[in-house]
């Protein structure tokens, strides 16, 4: 039976510090860097949700071993050609677009097929975006209607490209420059402002990437490696799981929270940005740069007096996985919020541009919804007395959190279907949010 949660009172005032699960974008690519270097890897704080131990499991699946032991995990890579191909091999990334997406960069030079599959909700989203550059490379790839499944093989000598990455995917870019790393020549690529995190990693481990940041793009050459050097590394807290809870503080009553160590990449940040500028009293302490990561503690306030946004265009990328929490500050603002080319959303684990519309209409709130755009009409005195259903929902973990937290915050009678979603990104989710109701 799937589990379903029950929450029928908003949560009391708390004081709190907290730390969050490591960072999911740095926990899959520490596993994939780790896999290509030379020598043992050690990683404390890794994400041990489902789309990081598909990451694990997949690498095994190449002949690399890893061990775990509480927290800590050890990867022995074989250096950046040490992957054993074997025949019929099929690779499951469960609900991960960053693994399914960035794994096909590291296996271009399979010279066996190997499959790729995922979960409902993975095999409904598109690969032709990642499969087009990869194709000019070399590759071989065999694709369903442009999703999952899909085949691929390469060539052995792998052909560098010239890329226009221009949708903001950092995946996509994350997978040509791991397939440029392995390219004779030089591999350039022209990306829309996304995540850095690979291209960060890139510079910490001095491999041979240069990086011109312009105002809208950023201009990336990637030279053949020829070594990646094993990558200790203590995962930051992550800015994603983290706003779950800087939206509840700020919606809940007379309420303070710490939370401790979090990443916050500029590429990242857009959520702190859009929340600011809508009167949240958000503060950063305690900043320092670790292995090319910016970090720090997060504190938030109560925040009363919330303005309506007409939301910049250029911060979406950067709070992309945010949004939906964003709409519900949106909800209890003074006015009319704008939120406009967020199609994106719509390629996310489910349509979540139509579920934020969805939650939000179920509490009372109207919007008016286009395939790319959102206007909300907030209502500062928004106090939820009804029953509200959340299901069928594609099992899209950020669905579930969202709804958790508009519970606590506004009040009804919730019944939100499909707990285990939360499985795939933030399994401590709940655990953390029974320590902030567990104040008193």
């Amino acid at each position: 039976m799937r589990k379903i949660l029950v929450i029928n009172k908003k949560i009391n005032n708390f004081n709190k510090k907290i730390t969050v699960s490591g960072d999911k974008s740095l926990s899959i690519r520490w596993v994939l860097f780790a896999s290509i270097a030379s020598g043992k890897s050690i990683a404390q704080n890794l994400l041990m949700s489902e789309d990081v131990l598909a990451a694990i499991k997949t690498i095994r699946k190449f002949g690399i071993k890893v061990e775990i032991k509480k927290n800590v995990c050890q990867i022995f890579g074989k250096g950046i050609n040490g992957f054993k191909y074997k025949k019929n091999l099929t690779i499951d990334a469960k609900n991960s677009g960053t693994l399914a997406r960035l794994i096909l960069g590291l296996i271009i030079n399979s010279k066996y097929k190997i499959k790729l599959i995922g979960d409902k909700s993975l095999s409904k989203r598109d690969f032709l975006r990642v499969a087009e550059p990869l194709r000019k490379f070399g590759a071989k790839i065999s694709l369903t209607n442009n999703t999952l499944p899909l085949t691929i093989y390469g060539p052995k000598n792998i052909k560098p490209i010239k890329y226009f990455e221009k949708r903001g995917s950092a995946q996509c870019k994350s997978s040509v420059i791991f397939a440029g790393l392995r390219a004779s020549g030089i591999t350039s690529i022209k990306a829309k402002k996304s995540r850095n995190h690979t291209e960060l990693l890139c510079k910490y481990l001095k491999l041979p990437i240069q990086i011109r940041n312009k105002k809208k793009f950023d201009l990336i050459e990637i030279k053949k490696a020829k070594e990646i050097k094993p990558i200790n590394y203590k995962i930051p807290s992550d800015i994603s799981s983290s706003a779950f809870f800087i939206v509840l503080t700020i919606l809940s009553e007379n309420s303070r929270l710490t939370i401790k160590k979090v990443n916050i990449n500029s590429s990242r940040t857009g959520v702190i940005t859009i929340l600011r500028m809508m009167g949240a009293k958000i503060n950063y302490r305690n900043k320092k740069i670790y292995k090319g990561e910016q970090i720090a503690d997060i504190q938030i306030e109560t925040s009363k007096n919330l303005k309506s946004i007409n939301c910049p265009v250029e911060l979406n990328s950067g709070a992309i996985d945010e949004f939906l929490v964003i709409f519900l500050v949106a909800a209890k603002a003074r006015g009319i919020s704008i939120f406009k080319s967020l199609g994106e959303l719509n390629q996310k684990e489910s349509p979540r541009l139509i579920w934020g519309s969805k939650i939000l209409n179920s509490m009372g709130i109207k919007t008016i919804a286009t395939s790319d755009s959102i206007k909300i009409f907030g209502n500062p005195n928004l106090n939820i007395k009804k029953k509200i259903i959340i299901k069928n929902y594609l099992k899209d973990h950020r669905v579930f959190m969202t709804s958790v937290i508009a519970a606590l915050s506004f009040g009804g009678n919730w019944k939100i279907y499909d707990q285990d979603s939360i499985n795939t990104s933030f399994p401590s989710f709940l655990k953390i949010i029974r320590s902030l109701k567990n104040d008193h």
